[in-house]
């Protein structure tokens, strides 16, 4: 009985301990799977927290890229704007140096326009239709007739040329101009013109010397520009060439004909421009190796009489003794 009851209790510890074993063994499972899913779910966790990092910094560093080109482009687009302007400026400051090198300060409105006046020619063309070289109208020739076309006037009427210009004055108003010269010359002295109206060169009065009465001195005094007015060199038989009106003055009364004796005197013509006689001054409408005029009738085969050697006539362009000859004139 006592054999039976401890083989019993045995039996029950025994059962125990098994039960014990197997809650233990169960437990210890769980705590084995959770510490693996906690495991896995640290694992992930860092993963997706790596992958979220590399995002960030491959977009940080595709922005920093974006932003580098971004750069890189303002700074090509500044470079070359700089470029640009500066290249601008350079040519701009070019072009002023070389068009007001050496000039009165006076004059350099009028010469800075001198390396653009071809230029202007071409493009404009609006007051074209205002220059133009025709055969004298019978009104002007009889107007002409006994003062600038005298009676003894060898030059036939069929060789001059009726020009009729536009031209502008100190103040850069407009003006119709009247001029008769050979017509040899017409073509050229028309140019000249246009060009000199293009580029606002200042010329006061362009009128037939026949408003004058053919008065060379009254028609310098009011400071006109002319050309044909017939007569013969001093004491000889010499048509001057005036005369043959291959000779253009402009802006008589400012640019005179001056002749200085051995004792310092002068004779001037006109009488009244002894104010404009030294050419160092500083004074409207001055013609010199600057001016427009100069450089256009020089350009044309003209002569200027500022460049003579004892006599000078500043306001006098003519066509040289060599192409006078090679147009076989006659007279």
């Amino acid at each position: 009985m006592d054999k039976k009851r401890i083989l019993i209790t045995v039996g029950i510890v025994a059962a125990t301990l098994i039960v014990v074993g197997l809650v233990n063994l169960g437990l210890n499972k769980k705590d084995s799977n959770n510490k693996s899913e906690i495991k896995a779910d640290v694992t992930t966790t860092e993963k997706d927290t790596e992958e979220e990092t590399e995002s960030t910094e491959e977009e940080t560093e595709s922005e920093s890229e974006s932003e580098t080109t971004t750069e890189e482009i303002e700074s090509e687009t500044v470079t070359e704007e700089n470029v640009v302007s500066e290249t601008t400026q350079a040519a701009t400051q070019a072009a002023t140096t070389a068009a007001t090198q050496n000039v009165p300060e006076t004059t350099q409105a009028q010469n800075e326009t001198a390396a653009q006046a071809a230029a202007t020619t071409v493009q404009s063309g609006a007051d074209d239709a205002q220059f133009y070289s025709i055969e004298i109208p019978d009104d002007i020739f009889a107007y002409m007739q006994g003062k600038s076309f005298k009676s003894n006037c060898t030059v036939p009427r069929s060789d001059l040329r009726y020009l009729h210009i536009l031209h502008k004055d100190l103040n850069g108003n407009v003006k119709e101009g009247q001029m008769v010269c050979h017509k040899a010359i017409a073509d050229t002295v028309l140019n000249i013109f246009k060009q000199l109206y293009y580029a606002n060169y200042p010329i006061e009065k362009v009128k037939l010397v026949d408003d004058y009465n053919a008065d060379d001195e009254l028609s310098m005094e009011d400071n006109n520009s002319s050309s044909f007015n017939f007569r013969f060199i001093s004491h000889t038989t010499v048509v001057s060439k005036h005369g043959l009106g291959l000779a253009v003055d402009i802006n008589t009364l400012y640019n005179p004909y001056v002749v200085s004796d051995r004792d310092g005197a002068s004779f001037i013509e006109p009488s009244t421009a002894g104010a404009y006689v030294d050419r160092t001054q500083i004074f409207p409408y001055k013609i010199d190796h600057n001016d427009l005029a100069y450089q256009l009738f020089t350009a044309a085969g003209f002569e200027w009489g500022g460049d003579w050697s004892g006599v000078k006539d500043y306001q006098h362009f003519e066509l040289t003794d060599e192409a006078i000859e090679a147009l076989n004139l006659g007279y």
